[in-house]
């Protein structure tokens, strides 16, 4: 059985604030560095940064990429994730995520902060109340 799915030319581009997925080249670049993917792992994180915050079982993940589902006992998936992760270091470790008992998603990071402050952003002290003790 073929994967369900395989990242198309069509899409130029993923960018978010660190990771860049060059669809028509196939190449990853994280912090402006290549990172150097198999098959499987290009299409597993493509896969998922292309439905980022979107959370995927473990069948949707092996029907999308493998072309089976979990009736198939296998460990493919968790030692393509593991692989990816340590390819992608702290970000890996951080931004692919494992959300227990539903699935796996990729969590793109957030604006840096400087962007955010240079946007117009304040962070506010939270405010001090007194509290009054006893009646």
């Amino acid at each position: 059985m073929e994967p369900l799915w395989a990242a198309t030319a069509s899409r130029e581009l993923y960018r978010d604030a660190r990771l860049t997925i060059d669809f028509s080249s196939r190449a990853v670049t994280l912090d402006s560095r290549s990172i150097p993917l198999t098959a499987k792992e290009y299409l597993l994180l493509s896969f998922l940064a292309s439905h980022n915050c979107e959370i995927f079982s473990r069948t949707e993940l092996l029907l999308a990429i493998w072309g089976y589902d979990s009736q198939i006992r296998t460990r493919t998936l968790d030692v393509h994730l593991a692989r990816l992760r340590k390819k992608l270091g702290a970000f890996g470790r951080r931004h692919l995520e494992t959300i227990c008992g539903n699935g796996c998603r990729y969590q793109p990071p957030r604006e840096p902060r400087e962007a955010l402050l240079s946007a117009g952003y304040r962070a506010c002290a939270p405010a001090r109340i007194p509290i009054e003790l006893g009646a």
